[in-house]
């Protein structure tokens, strides 16, 4: 039976849309569900440390984000602004452009004097396809040297650094936008974690503007997935096994986390092992969770597929009193917003 998109609809005051981390970090509020009850807790990020035990695996994302949104001008001498999305061959790589009716096949896009692309495709469903002379890392290193950081349309200031939208354990640069489960970890609380006993291990999801963007069919069955480039190590799938084997949890940092671990088992009849390369995974009511024991992350956009995942997990019912609850307590929504942990 389809489900309808608009049981994914609620809605948010404008005010609690979240505009910059807390600081510190791990002083954001934490409302904390229990899947199977129901029942809430409202904390602080930080005392997470109180629901994990000695022994329990914390996954994250370690994902980098670069600074993707760049504006040049083509040969006519307008401006165009282009948002990099993915490189898809040697040299060429997918993006957003505006105002995209200016720009046409055979273009060349100038962002400085030593920077350029040419426009060598559009796709029906608005994307643009262009070719830089240069490898990837050299596209982003220079991306981030004349670029803007590619926060989402809802946050109204860009951040003066792009640490400030980066998690503090980021390595693996190839995102153009962030894993914001994981801005609540400050390398104090992580310290504090490792003393008690808790293990950790990371994963890798470049993730792409499809992530957040609403669904806009009728019903989620219609709603189609962009592939996402992941990473799973068998150091990781060895830490996640022996956490299994020993009855401790495996918590999942983040939607991008879980689409990757849980992605990757689908992919491989339920069973997780290492792998590099792309995922397609939508993960909606019925879905078997095979790796992920509980979840952090944070308050998700109406009608978007991560709000879809969250009620997978937990139920829809519980996922739906949790954000009424957190709205009527003012916590704040979205990718600079407040936390929940899912157990």
């Amino acid at each position: 039976m389809a489900t309808s998109v608009g049981e994914y609809d609620y809605e948010l005051p404008e005010s609690r849309i979240g505009q910059q981390l807390k600081e510190p970090r791990d002083a954001c509020q934490l409302l904390v569900l229990n899947r199977e009850t129901g029942e809430r807790e409202h904390r602080v990020f930080r005392d997470i440390v109180e629901y994990l035990e000695p022994g329990d695996l914390l996954v994250w994302n370690n994902t980098k984000v670069f600074k993707a949104r760049l504006f040049g001008h083509l040969p006519s001498g307008a401006e165009i602004e282009v948002f990099l999305l993915r490189h898809t061959a040697d040299g060429v790589w997918q993006t957003l452009m505006r105002p995209g009716r200016k720009a046409h096949v055979g273009d060349i896009v100038q962002f400085a004097e030593d920077f350029s692309c040419v426009i060598v495709d559009k796709g029906e469903d608005g994307r643009v396809y262009v070719r830089f002379e240069l490898d990837p890392a050299a596209v982003r290193e220079l991306s981030n040297r004349y670029g803007h950081i590619p926060v989402p349309p809802y946050v109204g200031a860009e951040p003066t650094e792009i640490a400030q939208y980066q998690t503090v354990y980021a390595t693996a640069e190839g995102s153009v936008a962030a894993p914001t489960a994981g801005f609540h970890f400050t390398e104090e609380l992580i310290a504090t974690l490792r003393e008690r006993g808790v293990q950790f291990a990371e994963v890798t999801l470049h993730v792409g503007i499809g992530t957040f963007q609403p669904m806009k069919t009728d019903t989620i069955e219609e709603h189609e997935m962009h592939s996402e480039w992941v990473e799973v190590t068998t150091a990781t799938v060895e830490a996640i096994a022996a956490a299994h084997r020993a009855g401790k949890r495996v918590v999942a940092v983040g939607t991008t986390t879980v689409r990757t671990l849980e992605g990757v088992a689908a992919m491989h009849g339920g069973e997780l092992c290492s792998y590099v390369g792309d995922v397609n995974c939508f993960i909606k009511p019925g879905f078997t969770f095979r790796v992920i024991n509980a979840m952090i992350t944070n308050f998700h956009l109406p009608k978007s597929t991560l709000l879809v995942l969250v009620s997978a997990f937990a139920g829809r019912e519980h996922i739906r009193a949790a954000y009424d609850d957190a709205i009527a307590r003012e916590y704040f929504f979205y990718s600079f917003g407040d936390a929940m942990l899912i157990l």
